[in-house]
């Protein structure tokens, strides 16, 4: 991912920690931001190779009747099953990897000086080598439960159980050179993020 001109910033973080929001501060400076699940939503539509091959290897149940991808359905055959998990990932990440590389060469050319990548398994997917520094998102383990539970109108075991299956928090903040507490409110939040940004970029607006 790394290109020659454009300084490429990883932003990753677990579930329910509040990347979006953060990815929203950068965005609003007008940085462009790169959003790997909405790369992988990309790389399955119909008629891509992508898809063909999930519906090869997992069976056409994990289609929809228009013939589009049943996340849903998907993701409860992987979930808890590491092996298919791993063949849905080598079948996305190289597609992934292709379309990043398209719009990190499209910000490239419209000469900006640094991106986000924002990518929740940046780190466990190996793709903190292809950027060129790493701010990771964390919130306190209760907090990010509660938020997990409303989020997703789901138990407390079950929320456990969706984080107790991602890179332990204390593990991911190992990699950040900048680590973004997320706990308090959006506007504590962002005040952190403006002295961050000033202290990368120095004067300008990136």
């Amino acid at each position: 991912m790394m290109q020659q001109n454009i300084r490429i910033i990883g932003l990753t973080g677990g579930v329910a920690t509040g990347k979006s929001s953060v990815a929203r501060f950068f965005a609003e400076r007008g940085v462009p931001v790169i959003d790997a699940d909405q790369l992988a939503r990309d790389a399955v539509l119909p008629a891509s190779p992508a898809l063909d091959l999930i519906v090869a290897r997992f069976g056409p149940e994990v289609l929809t009747q228009d013939g589009t991808l049943d996340r849903k359905r998907l993701g409860s055959i992987v979930f808890s099953n590491p092996e298919q998990r791993k063949l849905l990932e080598e079948i996305l990440h190289p597609e992934i990897r292709k379309l990043a590389e398209i719009r990190i060469a499209e910000a490239d050319a419209a000469g900006c000086n640094r991106l986000i990548y924002m990518a929740p398994i940046l780190i466990e997917a190996g793709g903190d080598s292809r950027v060129d520094t790493i701010w990771v998102v964390t919130v306190r383990p209760g907090i990010q439960l509660e938020r997990l539970m409303r989020r997703d109108g789901i138990t407390r075991d079950q929320a456990q159980k969706i984080i107790d299956s991602q890179m332990p928090l204390a593990e991911k903040e190992r990699y950040g050179s900048v680590v973004i507490d997320n706990s308090g409110t959006e506007a504590q939040t962002w005040k952190f993020l403006e002295s961050a940004w000033l202290k990368e970029t120095g004067s300008s607006n990136g």
